[in-house]
């Protein structure tokens, strides 16, 4: 086990936040023990509450390269681990063509041809012709690198499975090189919206942390940090907003990233308070889906002021 580069969850929940993210102290935490341990952790959640950004901050406060995967349903091994460069291996083909023919003279049978051609065959499946994908490039990284395998839950199952070794060991085997194992063990963050259930064993190598969209004191908080300049009444305003549009049984609730959106939006508009036109002209940054906006829109009015509602969002 190796020393973690901060001493406490503490000093790392002052590095996030210097890297432009309020992270909760479990957060820091959980975090903070991946280091620690060199253990996966897996972030799950409703998309839009900052997995992903959790991670770009993560690498700027440990000053680590962050390698990204976007998973996706077929992503594979070819996208994931590496490829050969067989328009390389053809250029060289091509160019040794003469060199090849000279090995291959006076043979005597076709085992005998192939025998003579084992060894540049090794040489054309060596790491010369090897095209690293992300998995790969975690592992060969001159320094320690974070990994993101974002969205997870998109891929199928049977790539779950091929990640089983990269995720207990920091290792993995390329049939025609073998094992190759991680310089550095890398920092792995793995996101998940929970489209589909994860596997037992996936879920097995990792450390979780699930993240919600924020109470509103800290989502206020958040929008002060990444909106500088707008109105503090404004700001605390469309943050209840939000927070009351959640409790409404819509197909997408909006996201803390389309609170920030909305809140930028405000601020160029020039706005300095949130009335019932402004609200609706500017719904559909925070409603994808015209459902959800008609089903919001007639009663507005009453969502602006908090009535109807058992207990009005507090922000402070």
């Amino acid at each position: 086990m190796l020393p973690a580069p901060f001493d406490s969850p503490a000093d790392l929940e002052i590095a996030l936040r210097r890297a432009s993210y309020l992270p909760e102290p479990r957060t820091a935490l959980a975090l903070w023990l991946a280091l620690r341990l060199e253990r996966p952790l897996l972030l799950e959640g409703p998309a839009g509450v900052g997995k992903t950004d959790l991670a770009r901050a993560a690498a700027q406060a440990l000053d680590r390269p962050l390698i990204r995967l976007q998973c996706y349903e077929g992503v594979d091994e070819g996208r994931a681990l590496y490829e050969w460069d067989y328009a390389r291996q053809l250029l060289y083909t091509q160019l040794l063509r003469d060199t090849l023919g000279r090995e291959l003279a006076g043979a005597s049978s076709l085992a005998d041809a192939a025998a003579r051609l084992a060894p540049a065959e090794a040489i054309f499946f060596s790491e010369r012709f090897l095209l690293p994908r992300p998995l790969l490039q975690a592992i060969q990284s001159e320094q320690p690198a974070l990994l993101l395998l974002d969205e997870i839950d998109r891929a199928d199952p049977e790539f779950e499975a091929f990640l089983l070794e990269f995720l207990g060991e920091f290792q993995v085997t390329l049939p025609e090189l073998g094992t190759i194992r991680a310089r550095h063990h890398p920092l792995v963050l793995l996101t998940t919206n929970g489209t589909r259930e994860l596997t037992d064993a996936l879920r097995r190598r990792c450390l979780h942390l699930f993240l919600d969209y924020p109470e509103p004191s800290r989502e206020l908080e958040i929008v002060r940090l990444r909106v500088p300049g707008i109105e503090e009444a404004l700001a605390a305003r469309l943050v209840q907003f939000v927070a009351r549009l959640r409790t409404l049984e819509l197909k997408k609730p909006p996201s803390l990233s389309e609170t920030v959106d909305w809140a930028r939006a405000l601020l160029v508009l020039g706005a300095s308070s949130l009335g019932n036109d402004l609200a609706r002209d500017t719904l559909g940054l925070l409603l994808k889906h015209q459902e959800d906006l008609t089903t919001v829109t007639p009663r507005l009015e009453d969502l602006l002021a908090g009535k109807g509602l058992d207990r009005p969002p507090q922000v402070s």
